[in-house]
């Protein structure tokens, strides 16, 4: 699985989540590790980091700017399948490091 120059948005998410469907989320891949850069809806500016492993499931660490100022940080694991229409959708769970430390899920669909 690579993820190289694919854009994301978030379809589902708990209601403790920052991401809305106006986030994009646009992946790079080198080898085995993935980044992306994000913004849109109450986020300002993000970015994540991760390792793929060889079934395109995801280990990641991200940290973004909210609409309120706040510097937010957290994990997340994410696991990839293709819907009916052969887009690929990642099904999230997620934990804040930050703030209340709560966690969720999410569910982000290919652009």
């Amino acid at each position: 699985m690579n993820y190289n120059n694919l854009k994301f948005k978030p379809v589902q998410n708990s209601v403790n989540g920052e991401t809305t469907e106006e986030t994009i989320f646009e992946y790079k891949q080198i080898e085995n590790i993935l980044t992306s850069e994000y913004k849109g809806g109450q986020i300002i500016k993000g970015h994540l980091i991760g390792l793929v492993d060889k079934n395109g499931n995801v280990e990641m660490r991200y940290h973004q700017i909210n609409k309120k100022g706040e510097l937010m940080t957290g994990i997340c694991y994410s696991k990839p399948e293709f819907n009916e229409n052969g887009k690929l959708r990642l099904y999230e769970s997620w934990k804040w490091t930050s703030g209340d430390k709560s966690s969720g899920n999410s569910i982000l669909e290919e652009l």
